[in-house]
């Protein structure tokens, strides 16, 4: 067992050592900061400048300046007014609690001021104070004292260097100061230590060779010795200066989330801190890039293109802070914003987007299309986990969204369940004005905080006439009862049955299947509905005509040629032979059925021909040919003069009317 202990607690060594470049939270133990090393020259001055917490007790509390002797800490001066002996007159201690510090004065140096020194807030040995060391010299030169950084827990730390126009064209950067050098942490080259992504910027400023750095979420392991330069370490005119920060918690200071997670398609929302007091303060949400940052929105009206109807900000006076929502989330989002405030430096803060494919919990048509002055619903459903919360929908503008009032679902019955009730908020137009258009959120809060939201785009149109709009009839067509009126009908007094009905279904009206469709396969298929019936119709009356026809010619043939027989002549008998010969073709398309005109060759009378010719029928063609055949047999009697009568020619004729 005390073997696998060690080996476990070997294990940890190694992370153990990785950390210990930073101090752990346990050895910031005073609250109380101030410079490490003073420098000063005999005869002249140097100032103390010591930082403490502003709570209510430390600003009214004691604070002291005293040198280590031993064990012990003798008092040189203090708030209360007291002063040692053999610093009268030379030196000062002066509150400034409205900045959280004190300053110390010390004149007419000499050589025996040299030593250890603590700066404190109460009395000595409680632990609010700070060890400082003076050093003072017979001459320059002097070392330049580290400039001093009191930052609050999970703030932001923002500090300028400049060193001339001599530096403009060489590299900018900030490094830690460590053990065995100095570790890079940014540079204007847009080189980013993988530890300081997404929370450091360097900005140039002006044309002076001046950069300012800003670095977020500040932590405890942030404590220490930075060093801000131009060029590179030990050539020819590269420069540097010191920068001691030291980190320290303050438990009113707002804690923000310094990561987010959003899934495609949703929504995610995000934390700025802002002073309400002070209202000429400009409040920018960005885009962070190495050497600079996107503006993305500002309180100012800015919005940029690209995120129009997708982000907006929320004031909340009551807990100091700006709601930045950013909706329509894609993949590309993913990066890491900042809240920027042009006049309080510490509450500038960073979060890190992270987006996730998933479905949005909020759900609804993301574009609506209505036309001027008609009635228009946006509905948002949500689900039974956002039952509780509160629901708005707001119009989105260039300075935020603006509330306005919507209808959610009736309160759930005494036996009815939320997954069983209508889970949809409504904004109801009763008719959409120009003024309608544009982007509506649909959204839930909880407690006042702001949560997920769908973004829903209405764009209101013009009023079209009907007949350029392809889902409407046209309205100087005729209905679709009338269309077939249109139709060719042989006899307009008459148009027949039928000829009036609906080749349109009431679904195929409804659906746009108007005339003069931009579809021509659907415009063909309707066309074919109407004159389909139609023209089958006609063709029943016309062959029924033809026959009617027929008959009364073969009628009125055979009746002809029995009354006029006896003034035929030869050479009319020569006429009709020529006809026959001409049109020999149709003859013997005629009479290619068994029934031919050899029936009608005897000129002689029987009761079996007529018999016969009573029982066989005949199409109407027949019917013709069997005329056109009398026709010749009568004609060859009268050529003849065979006396018999017409009886065969009448016979034949009753006969026929008996088919």
């Amino acid at each position: 067992m005390a073997l696998l202990a060690f080996i476990f607690l070997l294990a940890f060594l190694p992370a153990e050592s990785a950390n210990s470049r930073h101090p752990p939270k346990s050895t910031i133990s005073s609250p109380v900061f101030g410079p490490r090393q003073v420098y000063g020259l005999v005869g002249g001055s140097t100032i103390v400048k010591c930082f403490y917490p502003p709570t209510g007790v430390n600003k009214h509390d004691r604070k002291y300046w005293c040198r280590q002797s031993g064990g012990s800490c003798m008092t040189v001066v203090s708030s209360n007014g007291y002063v040692a002996p053999g610093f009268k007159g030379r030196i000062s201690l002066t509150d400034h609690p409205e900045e959280e510090n004190f300053q110390i004065n010390i004149s007419s140096l000499a050589l025996a001021d040299t030593g250890t020194y603590q700066c404190g807030v109460g009395v000595n040995g409680r632990g609010l104070s700070h060890k400082v060391t003076l050093n003072v010299s017979q001459g320059p030169p002097i070392p330049e004292a580290a400039e001093l950084f009191y930052v609050k827990l999970h703030s932001t730390w923002t500090v300028t260097c400049g060193f001339g126009k001599d530096s403009i064209y060489l590299r900018k950067y900030l490094c830690k100061v460590e053990e065995g050098g100095c570790r890079s942490i940014i540079d204007n080259y847009e080189q980013v230590n993988n530890s300081y992504t997404g929370r450091v910027l360097l900005s140039l400023v002006g044309y002076e060779g001046s950069f300012s750095i800003m670095m977020t979420q500040m932590d405890w392991e942030d404590t220490g010795l930075y060093r801000c330069g131009a060029g590179e370490e030990g050539e020819k005119g590269a420069s540097s200066r010191e920068l001691d920060v030291f980190v320290y918690e303050d438990k009113k200071f707002p804690q923000l989330k310094s990561t987010v997670v959003g899934k495609t398609g949703s929504s995610a929302t995000f934390e700025c801190l802002y002073e309400p007091l002070r209202q000429s303060s400009t409040r920018t949400w960005a885009k962070w890039k190495p050497n600079g940052y996107t503006r993305i929105i500002a309180n100012d009206g800015f919005v940029s293109l690209p995120y129009e109807g997708r982000v907006a900000m929320f004031e909340n006076p009551n807990n100091r802070t700006v709601t930045v929502i950013l909706n329509q989330l894609t993949l590309k989002d993913t990066a890491y914003y900042w809240c920027i405030s042009s006049e309080l430096k510490e509450q500038q803060s960073s979060a890190e987007l992270t987006v996730v494919k998933g479905e949005p919990l909020l759900t609804g048509p993301k574009e609506v299309v209505a036309q001027l002055g008609s009635q228009v619903d946006l509905t948002c459903s949500y689900p039974c986990s956002y039952n509780s919360y509160e629901k708005y929908w707001c119009k989105w503008n260039m300075s935020g969204c603006s509330m306005v009032p919507a209808a959610a679902q009736r309160p759930l019955g005494p036996e009815a369940t939320c997954s069983s009730a209508n889970r949809t908020v409504v904004l109801s137009f009763a008719a959409v004005t120009e003024a309608d258009d544009g982007w509506y959120w649909c959204g839930v809060k909880r407690n006042g905080v702001f949560g997920e939201v769908m973004a829903v785009k209405l764009s209101v149109t013009a009023g079209d006439d009907a007949k350029h709009n392809p889902e409407l009839l046209d309205v100087d067509a005729p209905s679709h009862a009338e269309l077939p009126d249109h139709a060719e009908i042989p006899n307009p007094a008459d148009p027949g049955p039928g000829a009036r009905g609906g080749a349109y279904s009431d679904s195929e009206v409804r659906s746009g299947a108007a005339p003069g469709s931009s579809d021509p396969g659907h415009g063909s298929n309707t066309l074919a509905l109407v004159l389909g019936p139609v023209a089958a119709l006609l063709l029943v009356i016309v062959t029924a005509f033809a026959i009617v026809k027929y008959r009364q010619m073969r009628r009125s043939d055979l009746v002809s040629i029995g009354s006029y027989r006896t003034n035929i002549s030869m050479s009319d008998f020569e006429s009709v032979k020529d006809y026959s010969a001409s049109n020999s073709a149709c003859v013997k398309e005629s009479q290619e059925t068994a029934i031919g005109g050899d029936e009608f060759i005897t000129t002689t009378d029987t009761q079996e021909s007529a018999a016969e010719a009573k029982k066989t029928k005949r199409s109407s063609k027949e019917d013709a040919d069997l005329a056109y055949s009398t026709f010749l047999l009568t004609s060859g009697s009268i050529a003849q003069g065979s006396s018999g009568g017409d009886s065969p020619a009448l016979d034949v004729s009753s006969s026929q009317d008996q088919v």
